[in-house]
């Protein structure tokens, strides 16, 4: 889906010009246009009438109602259109030589220090890291897998960081610390005669846990394990949403903003954009896309959620003390806007000049010879 996001610069007159989220706000000033001739004629009098339809200007023939002029602190937000799914994509490689004799079922998550299969019996564990297993590792060995694989048993608390450092080396070193504490892993696995050794094929890494999502095809308990061959594709069970987002609009996103995500079946979360792709990707029709990725802050919220489509308001922007109205009490007029004021002393209209948008709330910002409580015409709903 292709997200709209709008700029939360200072608008200018021409809210035609306006991009994405503020395109439905040009559509009200079309709209708005003919209640200006209204405004227009109300100050010139024409006002006097008792065929009002609604409780705004009297004699319009538009129903219309009223909205307060308050001063708050205005948060910029723009709606985009995101879909709500499993972070991450992996496929389990088999290192092992022997006969699958274990698989997990499709839907299991399965985490740090689990058994994510099995070969000719013996359990293939899970352990955290990017470097995919490539080596037996032992006493004395360096480097990055050894490292993930120091990590992995510290956060078990099969050793401790300490110990690991003790020889010197740091904790890419695989130390007799290392050493012992894979024995005793081995020994909490069911392994009754464990080694010092990693043997390649006891050991997967993957950046996150794994929820299973498909054996692959001809993948099957009594199938052959043979090194280098695909098992299974997981993802990660953390949630995220991912926004397609129209390239023209990129700038106006970056990670770190925070967002609110309107969950599909009521209640909203909190959230943060991870990232925001340097690679634009182009669909089956032709429509080319931004990916844009935003991280939950409570995932438990939407783990029972799976590729459904959410409704991200991102914030850019904020002013404070600001004097608000809403969007749609702004009356085009040649060179700006006019707001029309309503209360005891009739109708009359206020020039006012616009500035930050809160798309998402359709509130704006504007200066003029307004006040707070004074009502101001809207249509109405």
């Amino acid at each position: 889906m292709s997200g709209t996001i709008s700029s939360d610069r200072q608008a200018g007159p021409d809210v035609a010009r306006r991009r994405g989220g503020r395109r439905w706000v040009v559509t009200g000033v079309v709209i708005l246009v003919v209640l200006a001739g209204v405004g227009v004629a109300a100050a010139a009098g024409a006002f006097q009438g008792s065929g009002a339809r609604g409780p705004g200007a009297a004699g319009t023939a538009y129903r219309t109602s009223v909205a307060t002029v308050t001063r708050q602190t205005l948060t910029s937000q723009s709606s985009l259109s995101g879909t709500l799914a499993d972070s991450g994509a992996y496929t389990v490689v088999n290192q092992a030589t022997g006969t699958i004799t274990w698989l997990p079922p499709s839907g299991r998550t399965v985490r740090q220090g689990g058994v994510i299969y099995r070969v000719s019996g013996g359990p293939v564990a899970l352990l955290y890291g990017r470097v995919p297993a490539y080596r037996d590792l032992s006493e004395g060995l360096t480097g990055a897998d050894v490292r993930e694989f120091n990590n992995g048993l510290i956060a078990l608390g099969y050793t401790t960081r300490a110990d690991v450092l003790a020889a010197g080396l740091g904790l890419g070193y695989f130390s007799a610390a290392t050493a012992a504490a894979w024995e005793d892993y081995q020994a909490a696995l069911g392994i009754k005669v464990p080694s010092a050794t990693v043997t390649l094929g006891q050991v997967v890494f993957l950046p996150t846990a794994a929820k299973i999502s498909a054996w692959e095809t001809g993948i099957t308990p009594g199938s052959s394990a043979a090194p280098g061959t695909a098992l299974m594709t997981a993802t990660s069970p953390v949630p995220q949403v991912t926004i397609s987002l129209d390239p023209s609009l990129e700038s106006e996103i970056k990670a770190g903003d925070k967002v609110e995500i309107d969950l599909p079946e009521g209640g909203a979360t909190t959230g943060m954009v991870t990232s925001v792709s340097k690679v634009a990707s182009t669909s089956a029709a032709g429509v080319t896309t931004v990916p844009v990725y935003v991280s939950l802050d409570h995932p438990k919220v939407a783990r029972n959620l799976s590729s459904a489509p959410v409704t991200v308001k991102v914030t850019t922007g904020s002013v404070a003390n600001a004097l608000v109205v809403p969007v749609a009490a702004l009356m085009a007029r040649s060179g700006g806007y006019d707001v029309e004021v309503t209360g005891p002393g009739g109708h009359h209209l206020v020039k006012v000049t616009v500035g930050m948008f809160d798309d998402a709330d359709g509130l704006v910002q504007v200066t003029g010879n307004l006040t707070p409580g004074q009502h101001v015409v809207v249509p109405a709903l």
